[in-house]
């Protein structure tokens, strides 16, 4: 509840109109992120080598776990004929993740080695990206129809199966609750924003790469607003799910914790310590519900208040067993599975949330892998085949850091820090370079001959006021709270069967900050390469375009009526008719980028050029 306040309004004043931002550039101007913000602003060109750097990084980690889960496929219980601590203390799921799947070590400072399935998992995870990218947009659209559509059957199975539990209802008004103080926590808005930038993809390329290959007039004004409410919607659904499994789970566990609390008083009352007395006449030991228990602890806390904490009695309550935060791979892998053991069928119901978990994390890398080669592609000329599988390899290679023994502890690592700040530095300087270098004004006139209508005022502003303020402020809390709270991470104690939060190492800091600072060191150099004019600004080539998904490269010195034709169709006969003959563009500083009729927008749905892709 007070998290979903703080995620709609920065959807709306931040994600939707940098979303349009991104895929307005990329249809507007045809090329991947390095292409785009050379035409805009040469001397801000190596914002589009940071956005790839910052999608290096992301493809570094975000396949670090996701195959991992179809070997957590058994759910199996503690180990039967020796006794281990470490099951015994947690659970079995925890135990099984923790120990059986990642063999964790106590430390990110203790490294202990390859563990041999991950890597395997990561091996298969990289082929099949590598697989689905060389096949280039057509497969990879074909890829994303799945990958798109299959999460929601998923999801709506789940949600449907989860309201049928016991408890399910406490989960979702536990979920819709809102707590003020929640929200007026900065944190809770700083990550509401981070949340908002990937789900969106803002930043990273991939939405320039593949709005790139988008018709001219395609709508994608109403593309923008369509898949952010949408992803909206999605994570809204996906929570109420979530929320509903967390109900039945925490009803389990009350339940549980009723269970020893009362044998606990059963044993006291034989041994004289508690008096009969003390207990309801109505309460019955053989049923007793979370009610009567909870009637029966506040007699005995009132009458022994001074020897109360001796009795080391819980006050089993629902509402504390919602509050126990679970996030990141604890709430997929331990949470989330460990409810669904309770599930009739249980099985059936892993296989089918794991295959989603697979294909959300197919979805994205394809994503985030064209938001590394496509602007690669565009710039150098390089053979895409060869690229693909070398930034695989690459990426294969990086990711064994993630999966020794410790990795988990440097996905966490990354996932907390790598990005979140690189990539609302990209984010801000794609917004100035368009509001303050390029021109608001000049860039809403470019669309409303472009789209064939004028974007709402309100673009206007966000773009050039509202979304850069917001943006400096959480960059700003950003940096302060790594200033006053040292970076750290929960780590899994082998001994104590329980997670300890640990302060990061020098070294480990150390790599991060180099990170970081490598990832940035594209922004300074290329404006001081251009500043002082020692390489070309490369804004005046138009140096790629797309014809139904395939690649045509090298065309920038074609005549007007050829580059048309080029962009279009085969033929000159084939131009559709809506799309009116246009001139190159000239760069930033030409008087006239486009030159086009008063020819009515295109239709929507027709924009993506895919090769036997239904229009």
């Amino acid at each position: 509840g007070a998290y979903l306040v703080p995620y709609l309004v920065l959807l709306i004043i931040i994600g939707l109109p940098l979303f349009f931002l991104e895929l307005a550039v990329g249809q507007r101007i045809r090329r991947g992120s390095i292409g785009v913000w050379n035409y805009i602003c040469p001397r801000l060109g190596g914002n589009g080598s940071f956005s790839s750097s910052t999608c290096g990084f992301r493809a570094g980690w975000e396949w670090a776990h996701p195959l991992i889960p179809t070997a957590l496929l058994p759910l199996r219980p503690c180990p039967v004929g020796v006794v281990e601590t470490e099951c015994e203390r947690s659970s079995a799921t925890t135990y099984f993740w923790y120990r059986e799947t990642l063999d964790i070590s106590n430390s990110i400072s203790e490294s202990g080695g390859l563990n041999w399935k991950m890597t395997l998992c990561l091996l298969v995870a990289w082929s099949l990206v590598g697989l689905a990218m060389i096949k280039g947009i057509q497969s990879s659209g074909k890829v994303m129809y799945f990958s798109s559509l299959f999460p929601y059957v998923v999801l709506v199975c789940f949600l449907v199966r989860g309201l049928l539990l016991r408890g399910a209802v406490d989960g979702i008004m536990h979920m819709f609750t809102p707590k003020l103080d929640k929200m007026l926590d900065p944190q809770v808005w700083r990550e509401a924003a981070t949340q908002v930038f990937f789900a969106l993809g803002l930043g990273f390329g991939g939405v320039i790469a593949f709005s790139s290959y988008n018709k001219q007039d395609n709508n994608c004004h109403f593309d923008a607003t369509l898949v952010s409410f949408i992803n909206f919607f999605t994570s809204v659904l996906a929570t109420l799910v979530v929320f509903a499994v967390l109900g039945f789970k925490a009803n389990i566990m009350n339940e549980k914790c009723v269970v020893e609390n009362a044998e606990k008083i059963l044993g006291y009352l034989n041994t004289n310590v508690l008096s009969h007395d003390l207990i309801p006449p109505h309460v019955n030991f053989s049923h007793l519900t979370a009610k009567d228990y909870n009637e029966m602890y506040r007699v005995i806390m009132t009458v022994k208040e001074g020897h109360f904490k001796e009795l080391g009695l819980d006050a089993c309550l629902l509402e504390d067993e919602l509050n126990k935060s679970v996030q990141g791979t604890g709430l997929a892998f331990i949470a989330f599975t460990e409810a669904m053991t309770h599930f009739p069928a249980s099985p059936f119901w892993s296989v089918m949330f794991f295959l989603m978990l697979i294909n959300l994390g197919l979805g994205s890398m394809i994503g985030t892998m064209s938001g590394i080669t496509t602007p690669i592609i565009d710039t150098f000329k390089v053979r895409k085949e060869v690229f693909t599988v070398g930034c695989c390899i690459f990426a294969f290679l990086v990711g064994l850091i993630f999966v020794q023994r410790s990795g988990n502890y440097f996905v966490t690592m990354f996932d907390d820090y790598s990005a979140t700040l690189p990539l609302t530095v990209v984010v801000i300087l794609e917004n100035i370079a368009v509001a303050w270098i390029y021109g608001t004004k000049k860039f809403m006139q470019e669309l409303t001959e472009m789209l064939g209508f004028r974007p709402y005022q309100f673009y206007y502003y966000t773009w050039k006021y509202v979304s850069p303020i917001c943006m400096a402020v959480l960059m700003t809390a950003s940096i302060i709270q790594l200033g006053v709270s040292p970076p750290g991470y929960s780590a899994w104690i082998r001994e104590e069967a329980a997670e300890k939060f640990l302060f990061y190492p020098t070294w480990a800091m150390a790599i991060l900050i180099s990170l970081i600072i490598l990832a940035s060191l594209p922004l300074p150099l290329v404006f001081i390469l251009r500043q002082f004019h020692l390489v070309s600004d490369g804004s005046n080539a138009l140096s790629v375009t797309y014809k139904k998904g395939r690649m045509m490269k090298d065309i920038s010195n074609l005549e007007d009526n050829d580059e048309t034709r080029f962009i279009l169709s085969k033929v000159p006969s084939e131009t559709p008719s809506p799309m009116p003959t246009h001139r190159s563009y000239l760069g930033p500083g030409s008087n006239s980028p486009m030159e086009m009729s008063s020819a009515p927008n295109g239709r929507y749905g027709s924009g993506y050029l895919l090769a036997s892709t239904p229009e």
